[in-house]
C-alpha cells in the first residue's frame, strides 16, 4: 500500500501525540494537532475531517503498513498507547517496504552510472548494506565509518529546517575556553561534517563576523520568528569551503599556495588519496619522491593533516605554515625528553 504525504503527516501527528503520555489526547485533540500540523507543514487550512482521523487511527492499529499501533481507547474518550515504549519510529520495516527500498536502491545504482550521480555512490552503498543487514539472511558485506560517541547528532533536523526555512535560533552553547553555556541568537547558513563531526556555520544576531559552531558544544536550541532572518550577502556558501581543509576559517581567509615534499615510499598513497582537490605534481624525481602544490587557507586542520605524515612529508612553503610546523615538531619532542630509551 503506497503512503503519499499527508498521510504520512498524519500518522507521524497521531503518533507524536500518543507518546506524549504526560497529557489525555481526545479524538477532537488529534484531529485539531494534525490539522495544525499539515497547515504548518504544507500550507493547507481546509482541516481534517473525524471520519480521516478515525481511519487514520485503524489502520495504524493493523497490519497493511506494518505499524500494528497499540492504540486504545480509555474511559471511552482518551487515545493512548497500551505499550508505553511504542511508537511507529520503532515499528520494524514490513516486507513492502523493504522490497520499495530494495527498488529504489536499484534505481539509485543505475542513475549513478551518470557523472550527475557519482556523489551517490556512497550513499548507496550504506542503503544496500543496510538493507541486507535488516533482512537477516545476509552478513554485511561494507562497513563505514562512524563514531557511536558523537553527541550533539540529534540538532542536525532542527538546524537543517532553520537554514531550509531561513529561522533564527536561540543557541544555548558552551565551547571548550567558557565555563558556563551561553544563549546568542544566530542566522544559521551552512552544515558542515568533517571526519564525522558536524559543524553549524553562523553569524551571531548582534556580530557581523561568520562562526562555527561544533553541535557538540550545543545544549540547547529554540526557533525564533521568520521575520527577524538576516541572510548573509557576499558569500556563496556553496563554495565557501572549497579552499579549505576543515571548517576553520573566517571570512577574510583566502587559500594560498602551500608546497610539499612527499618521500617515495607515501607518494603513491597521496596521488591516490590527494590532500586537497586542489593538489597538483609539480615535481617527480628519479627516487620516487615528488612534489605537490596544494592552495588552501592556513589553518589547525592542515597542520595536523601534515603533522599526520610524520617525516614523509616536509613543508616547502610558505614560510609560515613551515615555521608552525617546526615549532609543533619540537613541543612535541619535549614530550618525550628524559624518557628512558
Amino acid at each position: 500500500m503506497s503512503v503519499n504525504k499527508l498521510a504520512l503527516i498524519r500518522y507521524k501527528t497521531i503518533d507524536s501525540c500518543l507518546c506524549q503520555r504526560h497529557r489525555k489526547w481526545t479524538l477532537e485533540d488529534l484531529i485539531h494537532k494534525v490539522s495544525e500540523m499539515i497547515y504548518e507543514l504544507e500550507g493547507i487550512h481546509t482541516g481534517i475531517s473525524k471520519r480521516t482521523i478515525q481511519g487514520d487511527i485503524q489502520l495504524m492499529r493493523s497490519n497493511k503498513l506494518g505499524y500494528n499501533a497499540p492504540i486504545v481507547v480509555l474511559n471511552r474518550k482518551f487515545y493512548a498507547y497500551s505499550d508505553p515504549h511504542y511508537s511507529i519510529s520503532n515499528s520494524p520495516i514490513s516486507e513492502v517496504d523493504m522490497e520499495n527500498m530494495r527498488s529504489a536502491v536499484d534505481v539509485l545504482k543505475h542513475l549513478n552510472g551518470f557523472n550527475y550521480f557519482d556523489e551517490m555512490s556512497d550513499l548507496i552503498a550504506r542503503l544496500e548494506s543496510n538493507l541486507n543487514k535488516g533482512e537477516g539472511n545476509q552478513k554485511s558485506v561494507i562497513q563505514m565509518e562512524g563514531n557511536k560517541l558523537l553527541k550533539g547528532l540529534q540538532w542536525i533536523t532542527p538546524i537543517y529546517k532553520a537554514i531550509r526555512e531561513e529561522i533564527p535560533l536561540l543557541i544555548d552553547y558552551k565551547s571548550f575556553k567558557s565555563k558556563e553555556a551561553i544563549e546568542t541568537v544566530y542566522y544559521p547558513y551552512l552544515l558542515k561534517e568533517y571526519r564525522n563531526r558536524w559543524f553549524a556555520i553562523v553569524k551571531p544576531k548582534n556580530g557581523s563576523v561568520i562562526l562555527t559552531l561544533a553541535l557538540d558544544r550545543i545544549k540547547n536550541i529554540q526557533e525564533m520568528a521568520k521575520s527577524g532572518f538576516v541572510r548573509y550577502e557576499g558569500v556563496d556558501f556553496d563554495r565557501y569551503f572549497e579552499d579549505t581543509i576543515g571548517v576553520t576559517k573566517s571570512h577574510n581567509d583566502r587559500g594560498q599556495r602551500v608546497l610539499l615534499s612527499v618521500d617515495a615510499k607515501n607518494a603513491p598513497y597521496v596521488e591516490t588519496k590527494p590532500i586537497h582537490a586542489s593538489q597538483k605534481i609539480i615535481e617527480r624525481h628519479e627516487d620516487g619522491s615528488i612534489i605537490i602544490r596544494i592552495d588552501v587557507v592556513l589553518n589547525y586542520e592542515l597542520e595536523r593533516e601534515i603533522l599526520g605524515f610524520g617525516e614523509a612529508i616536509k613543508v616547502l612553503s610558505p614560510l609560515r605554515l613551515k615555521e608552525r610546523i617546526i615549532n609543533r615538531v619540537r613541543r612535541s619532542l619535549l614530550q618525550y625528553e628524559g624518557v628512558k630509551k
